[in-house]
């Protein structure tokens, strides 16, 4: 069994072979097989005749018709109590399914949705609707078509192309512009508009086009989805594209015609061997012919009803040209960027793993999500390189060498001065090896307490320790910081007095002088000590803790006093008798 076309298909059908189409024409504009044209179109003349009647039976004055019309003999139909209300609806537009619907759930009809369309059907031959003629006001809107231009037989080549025939026509005053382009693709459709608002010196504010692909997604008479690049360019040049009903060629009569014309006109019967040389030919013949016609509508000349009262209507073109861009799907990588082009451009972490919408030109490279919001602008990168926006990265994936020395400086002050000091300068002594000190001083305010930190960094500031081990231990240590106290008895500390009988200082030739008792008597000699395992001595950790200087110095040479026997002895020797 065919394939059965739908209502509106074969309405479309009918309607241009009314206007005198031919039936290649009429196949290539609704996109079916012309035999399925020829077909409908036969059956439609078929049903229009009167019925055939029967041999041997005698013709009566009143011939019944193949399809009787409403009111006619037979049992009235059960949509006849609607019938004002059905030719309403069809005057507002409506299909039979809609009708049926509406007539169900709000006037309870009772019928099938198979006799609404039968009462439809009747209500449409018997009495069909006059089109209603819609004129515009100067600049308010131009229509565009699409169609065949002349042949193209380039030097040295045997084989013809056939471009296609852009053509664009103001509603008020039927001024056109064509030309023809070798494919009918979005880049080529936005640039074929640009050359006609430059050559009207406007641009109107309503452009009615039909379902071509390179403009319409998705054909729909009441919600129809553009191409995003034709949004960007009506929003750049602060016009307003409207689709008309699928398969309603009427709604755009005015440049139908003009397409028939300038093929009629201009290019039938000629060859040219390239599309520069057709669209200068084209270019021309506006200005030469179509300008000059008297049209058969407005009854007045062209060119002189736009320059009278159209130009000045159009809207002003904006400074610069449209930004022509390309566009495509991308998914975002694990890394959170896109490629375009070889290059790779970041985007929020959120959108990792999803699918985004990027367009990008000759200098930026703009990122949308699924509502065509804007989430990320990058300028052009080179192939292989990476354009990260800061913004873009996760908190937890920046650390803290990447915030920079002034960001770890402001934190280390905030400890105290000492710390802020000793940060400085460490700085300025280590160079950019600095800057891991810095996060490791910092981290250190988690552990010790900031008294701690600002004393360690007071005492390393006085010996220049500019290293984190170094300050490690003075702030893990806290008796290296401290003043010891020196003892003022001990088992092995003399007392002063003793020292005094010893010895003393004789300023007039520098020297130590040996002094033996007040008394002269010979003192009593003590054994000698030597101090053993458990003579005390400072800790480790103290000496640890030692500043490098001072353990460099050493202590100071000790000079032991002889025994006290041989003091006494030398005495003894030196008395006189």
């Amino acid at each position: 069994m065919a394939n059965v076309l739908k209502m509106a298909t074969r309405e479309a059908i009918l309607e241009l072979r009314r206007r005198k189409w031919s039936f290649r024409r009429i196949a290539r504009e609704l996109g079916i097989h012309r035999e399925t044209v020829a077909r409908y179109v036969k059956l439609a003349e078929e049903k229009a005749k009167p019925a055939n009647p029967t041999p041997g039976s005698e013709e009566g004055p009143d011939p019944k018709p193949a399809n009787p019309t409403a009111g006619t003999s037979g049992p009235p139909s059960k949509c006849e109590p609607f019938r004002e209300k059905i030719i309403e609806m069809l005057e507002a537009g409506l299909s039979a399914q809609r009708i049926y619907q509406d007539l169900t759930y709000e006037h309870g009809l009772k019928a099938s949705y198979s006799s609404v369309k039968r009462f439809v059907r009747r209500l449409r031959s018997a009495s069909p609707l006059p089109f209603r003629r819609m004129e515009r006001e100067p600049g308010e809107e131009a229509q565009v078509d699409f169609g065949k231009g002349a042949s193209i037989l380039r030097p040295g080549r045997s084989r013809r192309s056939r471009p296609h025939l852009f053509r664009i026509v103001l509603s008020f005053s039927r001024k056109g512009y064509s030309e023809v382009v070798p494919r009918q693709s979005t880049e080529a459709f936005i640039r074929c508009l640009e050359n006609a608002f430059r050559f009207f010196g406007g641009v109107p504010r309503t452009i009615v086009i039909d379902n071509l692909r390179a403009a319409v997604k998705t054909a729909d008479w009441y919600d129809p989805e553009l191409n995003p690049k034709i949004r960007a360019f009506c929003a750049h040049y602060g016009t307003v594209i409207l689709p008309t009903k699928p398969y309603t060629p009427r709604h755009k009569g005015k440049v139908e015609r003009a397409v028939g014309y300038a093929q009629d006109n201009a290019l039938k019967g000629r060859t040219f061997t390239s599309l520069q040389e057709e669209n200068l030919y084209l270019r021309d013949w506006e200005e030469r012919v179509a300008d000059h016609r008297i049209h058969g509508t407005t009854r007045k000349q062209v060119g002189r009803l736009f320059e009278e009262k159209e130009r000045e209507a159009l809207l002003p073109l904006p400074l610069a040209p449209f930004p022509f861009f390309h566009e495509g799907e991308r998914k975002v990588h694990r890394d959170a960027h896109v490629q375009v082009e070889g290059a790779y451009y970041s985007v929020p972490p959120e959108y990792m793993g999803l699918k985004v919408w990027v367009r990008w030109d000759s200098r930026l490279v703009r990122v949308f999500n699924r509502r065509m919001e804007q989430v990320a602008l990058h300028a052009r990168s080179e192939k292989g390189r990476f354009s990260t926006d800061q913004a873009h990265l996760a908190a937890e994936k920046i650390s803290a060498v990447e915030e920079g020395a002034e960001v770890l400086l402001r934190r280390a002050a905030l400890i105290g001065p000492h710390t802020g000091e000793w940060d400085a300068q460490m700085l300025q002594a280590r160079g950019i090896q600095g800057v891991r000190v810095l996060v490791g001083l910092v981290s250190l305010a988690g552990k010790h307490r900031a008294e701690q930190i600002e004393a360690g960094c007071e005492l390393a500031l006085s010996h220049r320790a500019f290293h984190l081990k170094d300050l490690r231990a003075l702030i893990g240590e806290p008796s290296g910081g401290k003043q010891m106290r020196f003892l003022e008895s001990h088992p092995l500390i003399r007392d002063m007095t003793d020292y005094g009988k010893i010895a003393s200082f004789a300023p007039e030739n520098g020297e130590f002088t040996a002094l033996g008792d007040a008394g002269g008597g010979a003192q009593k000699e003590e054994p000698d000590q030597e101090p053993g395992p458990s003579a005390a001595r400072p800790p480790d950790t103290a000496l640890g803790s030692l500043s490098s200087v001072a353990l460099s110095s050493g202590p100071a040479e000790a000079k032991v006093p002889p025994p006290e026997g041989e003091v006494n002895s030398q005495e003894q020797e030196g008395e006189e008798p």
